[in-house]
């Protein structure tokens, strides 16, 4: 019998592994041209031993090495001194798509989805043939193992080509090499860029950078201890959607639905859960598989309609005003530092933290718009500047309050360097590359208030010191000219040059702040 259209079709269908779906999608994960696939292969190896040290307890110290093979491809190595990773797990976390601890984790972290170290190392198998290379020690009397591995990108599964012990210098830490296709550049998005920018954010480590050219570059700790521990948190019933909450009640351990909402959950107590239960028409001791769909939607009206205490924000660590400041002072050549961190909030049940700095004069460019720093659980956002939540606060703002110079729409203008950092247990990144953060109002509600806030620190500094100094530059300047304007009035009167000179730089003194104040009023209109 001749096979119909449909059963021809159906023969055709088969399930896509997710190394080959990001095979072909590589861009989605920010690998998209030679010179951003570094910066990112730099950026998710970085974060993963920052991480890693972070859950342990350590001091970090990281070692990154960009290694020059030929023209148009380089291999990289990233070092660490964390815990290192027990033999068995060595594949799975590299060789592995979606494979990790963080995505079911309500805490904060520089990781969150489980594809970004692995999804480097593909990229460099896929651009250069060539397999990764793997040593990890878990202990100063534990042996260090060598792996070398290919992702099996049908089954999303690695292949161990080597494996096997060797001699390893460090106590422990894991030390990862692979070739991959790539451009290196200094300058702006670059991976010089991305890590002073990360050791910036975590002024608690230390990290050496040796570039293609030999060059070795440290950048030291600014503080030496380590941010507290960020707590794991249960999600909050505000948080969560009604398919989510179909899904819980069908797996949850729990008996009853009172106890099914005050375990798996937070901030709800057995009067909370009972008020929801009432409100639901629903037994509180019915069995939570037992709720049908209907059910559960009354559920969900029910828990919008109920007051809830915000979830608790233990899970957050953000840098502190004081580390950042100090963070900023080591990387940043200023002349006029301020932060701010904002208490803890809450977007969709979910909490965060904004933090604000502002640098001012120094070596920081005067022409043109302010420079913008951005960090989202302490990593740097070094592409897709203009979109998203930070840029939208930055220009909301207004800038003119606080002395500083901005046109309609647009960033301000001056000798400034903002950074804005964000916390929280689940980033909104607006693409699986995290380039940018989604724009929720709550959000950008916190950032212009963090902003407003550094801005009138911002211009307090102005009004008290760069005022003065510019005042101080326009008397040398009436001054300067004295002793000329003196000799031509000498010239066309009998009065003596010393006799006009003096006369002239008591009326300046007196008067000099009618002068600038006219000067200035004279500027504001041909400005205008």
């Amino acid at each position: 019998m001749t096979k119909t259209k449909a059963e021809e079709m159906a023969a055709l269908q088969q399930e896509i592994s997710i190394s080959e779906f990001f095979t072909k999608n590589r861009h989605l994960l920010g690998f998209d041209n030679p010179r951003k696939a570094l910066l990112m292969a730099v950026k998710e190896g970085v974060d993963n031993s920052l991480d890693a040290c972070q859950d342990a307890e350590i001091l970090p110290e990281i070692y990154v090495e960009i290694k020059k093979i030929k023209e148009d491809r380089y291999s990289l190595v990233v070092e660490d001194n964390g815990p290192g990773i027990v033999k068995e797990q060595i594949p799975r976390i590299f060789g592995k798509l979606l494979y990790g601890s963080k995505f079911h984790r309500l805490r904060q972290s520089m990781g969150q989805q489980g594809i970004g170290i692995s999804a480097a190392a593909l990229y460099g198998q896929l651009t250069t043939g060539k397999n990764f290379h793997v040593i990890s020690k878990i202990g100063k009397n534990r042996p260090a193992y060598y792996y070398e591995l290919h992702i099996d990108t049908k089954l999303n599964e690695p292949k161990i080509v080597t494996e096997k012990e060797v001699p390893y210098m460090k106590d422990q830490g894991t030390r990862l090499e692979f070739e991959m296709e790539a451009k290196y550049q200094k300058g702006k998005q670059s991976a010089d860029e991305y890590l002073k920018e990360i050791a910036l954010s975590n002024p608690h480590a230390k990290i050496t950078f040796k570039d293609p050219e030999g060059t070795v570059i440290t950048f030291p700790r600014a503080v030496n201890t380590l941010p507290k521990e960020a707590k794991e948190i249960k999600p909050h019933p505000y948080g969560i959607e009604l398919g989510m909450l179909i899904s819980m009640l069908h797996s949850t351990t729990a008996k009853s639905l009172s106890t099914f909402l005050q375990q798996d959950f937070s901030r709800v107590s057995a009067s909370i859960a009972q008020q929801i239960c009432d409100k639901a028409e629903i037994n509180m001791h019915s069995r939570p598989n037992t709720i049908v769909r209907n059910q559960a939607e009354k559920l969900y009206e029910a828990i919008q309609q109920t007051k809830i205490m915000s979830p608790p924000t233990n899970c957050l660590v953000p840098i502190g005003a004081e580390a950042l400041e100090k963070g900023m002072r080591k990387e940043i050549d200023a002349e006029f530092y301020a932060t701010v961190s904002r208490p803890p909030s809450v977007y969709r049940g979910n909490p965060f933290s904004i933090e604000v700095g502002i640098a001012y004069g120094g070596s920081i460019d005067p022409e043109g718009s302010v420079q913008v720093i951005r960090f989202a659980n302490r990593v740097p956002l070094l592409y897709q500047q203009g979109a998203g939540a930070i840029q939208k606060a930055i220009i909301e703002t207004a800038w003119k309050n606080y002395n500083i110079s901005q046109s309609k729409g647009s960033l301000p203008q001056g000798p400034i360097l903002i950074i804005v950092s964000m916390v929280s247990v689940w980033v909104p990144f607006t693409s699986e590359a995290k380039e940018a953060i989604a724009s929720y109002d709550e959000i950008i509600k916190e950032m212009k208030l963090a902003l407003q806030e550094a801005g009138r620190k911002l211009s307090t500094y102005i009004r008290k010191t760069v005022k003065a100094r510019e005042q101080r530059e326009k008397i040398n300047l009436f001054e300067k000219y004295i002793p000329e304007v003196a000799e031509g009035l000498s010239m066309i009167s009998s009065a003596k040059k010393t006799d006009i000179e003096g006369y002239l730089t008591k009326f300046l003194k007196k008067n000099i702040g009618e002068l600038i104040k006219g000067l200035e009023d004279n500027d504001n209109k041909e400005k205008e």
